[in-house]
């Protein structure tokens, strides 16, 4: 599996990805067996800044708030969080789809769509500077489009 979901990132080489998959393998195989729940998985296998991550989606969804989750790191944390409580995945909107293939199993583990594919694996919150202005758009388009009655259309096709 480790090879499977571990790619160049911001650019290693074919030696580099095998390093990656091999560390992930080794950290799998030290906690595999003491993990039982998410948030031991969070606890073993992540790192704070994934951590704080989960926590902030989770505190985003309590308080009603969407949250945009951008990238390999942050979907990571999602996943956490929304195994910990499943009840947040509506409130969390996925940037972008990144081009590092365990991104792709992540996103498809928690049946989320990104809005955009452009390929990127930057990882410096990109996807989320280019979709913030996309939501505002949809948000002005969707606040200020004109009703059906505003512009003088028949609800029935006859």
């Amino acid at each position: 599996m480790p090879e499977q979901i571990a790619g160049p990132g911001t650019g290693l080489d074919s030696k580099g990805v095998a390093h990656k998959a091999a560390v992930i393998r080794q950290a799998l195989n030290l906690h595999l067996h003491q993990i039982a729940t998410p948030l031991d998985a969070l606890r073993r296998l992540g790192g704070f800044e994934i951590a704080a991550l989960a926590g902030s989606y989770l505190a985003c969804a309590q308080i009603g708030l969407p949250a945009l989750v951008d990238g390999f790191i942050a979907t990571g944390a999602a996943l956490a969080a929304v195994r910990l409580n499943p009840a947040i995945a509506p409130w969390l909107l996925y940037s972008h789809a990144s081009a590092e293939p365990g991104h792709r199993a992540m996103l498809a583990e928690l049946q989320a769509q990104p809005l955009l594919n452009l390929g990127m694996r930057l990882g410096e919150g990109s996807g989320a500077a280019v979709t913030v202005p996309l939501l505002r758009l949809a948000c002005a388009l969707h606040n200020n489009m004109a009703t059906f009655a505003d512009a003088g259309v028949q609800e029935k096709i006859s």
